[in-house]
């Protein structure tokens, strides 16, 4: 009879696609026997279909053996389903497991520049000595770039500093040493400052010579100062920055903001002064001008020169950073070469 053969077909269905159900060896030919059985064309969809042209005392039966299948199967797939997805969240979480008690990647890092590092280093020296860390404009007006700085119009020491003019009559201040009269304008002696800064000179640039370059200047105002102060508080900040012993000479040396002016040079540490390429065989590394405060600076910071004294003096950052490490061309600094900047 066509419903019997319709209800053994739907038997016959079921045990074929529960059979291919469990051979499924992944979830892509798993889909091609759901497709195969209950897609829209799928042997039992199609028996399903057949349903209405039986009779109906026929139909119930059959169609109940018809929709049994359909339902065992579409079980079957979604247990079978449910175990391939299991089995790759498992495979994942093995595969991709985290170790969250292992050291994690070393990310790169920056790190300060070289100038900036030895900058901090000298400021932390100083600060040991009793200095104050103060700063001032780097665009500076004439007045306190050279006038009160002892340096009035056409004096020759003008020529030494090749200068940045701006359009407003103000400079590009071509040292640190304006911010000893700005401390000096704000403070009440004694007191001691070290201003470290940026300073433009319209140099032409080769290894020795930058237009952009860094000082550190230091002012030192008290009672009664005299050089053997001045050299010993050198020699100290020496030691500090080399760990070591230190051996310090002074040379005359014109400044006009100075008197007596001095050049402090320090024994070459590399051949203990028997000369060598680092101190163009002299046995002395040169380190700064320096010298007693002229009183008509000390007057221009409104300081009376006949109760108080002082001394100051100015470091080349860059040239100190190039002894210091061994760098060859002063270009470097300001290079932005990272293979540089990566050895500090």
């Amino acid at each position: 009879m066509p419903g019997e053969s319709v209800t053994a077909r739907a038997e016959d269905a079921l045990r074929q696609a529960l059979g291919e159900v469990e051979a499924a060896r992944d979830a892509q030919e798993l889909d091609r026997v759901r497709v195969r059985w209950l897609g829209r064309k799928g042997q039992i969809s199609e028996l399903l279909g057949q349903l209405g042209k039986l009779p109906a005392e026929e139909r119930v039966e059959a169609g109940a053996a018809a929709n049994r299948a359909k339902s065992q199967v579409s079980d079957a797939l979604q247990e079978k389903l449910r175990t391939f997805r299991d089995q790759e969240l498992r495979r994942r979480l093995e595969d991709e497991r985290i170790d969250i008690t292992a050291p994690g990647a070393r990310l790169a890092r920056g790190t300060l520049h070289p100038l900036t590092q030895l900058q901090y280093e000298i400021e932390d020296i100083f600060r040991s000595l009793g200095f104050e860390i103060v700063d001032g404009p780097e665009v500076e007006r004439e007045y306190y770039n050279f006038e009160a700085l002892n340096i009035p119009a056409h004096h020759p020491a003008r020529d030494l500093q090749d200068t940045y003019w701006l359009t407003d009559g103000n400079v590009l201040r071509t040292h640190t040493s304006p911010v000893q009269i700005r401390a000096m304008e704000t403070r009440r002696p004694p007191f001691r400052v070290l201003a470290p800064g940026r300073v433009y000179r319209n140099e032409s640039l080769d290894a020795s010579h930058e237009h952009t370059f860094y000082q550190v200047e230091g002012l030192y105002v008290d009672q009664d100062v005299s050089l053997s102060h001045m050299a010993g508080i050198l020699t100290g900040f020496l030691e500090a920055l080399f760990g070591e012993e230190v051996h310090v000479r002074l040379r005359p040396g014109y400044f006009p903001f100075v008197e007596p002016g001095c050049e402090l040079d320090f024994q070459c540490l590399l051949c203990r002064g028997k000369g060598c390429p680092a101190c163009k065989r002299t046995g002395w590394v040169e380190m700064c001008g320096c010298g007693l405060v002229h009183p008509n600076v000390l007057r221009h910071g409104r300081i009376d020169p006949g109760l108080w004294s002082g001394f100051a003096f100015g470091l080349g950052l860059n040239r100190l950073a190039m002894m210091r490490y061994g760098i060859p061309d002063i270009r470097l600094f300001q290079s932005g070469d990272l293979a540089f900047l990566n050895q500090f």
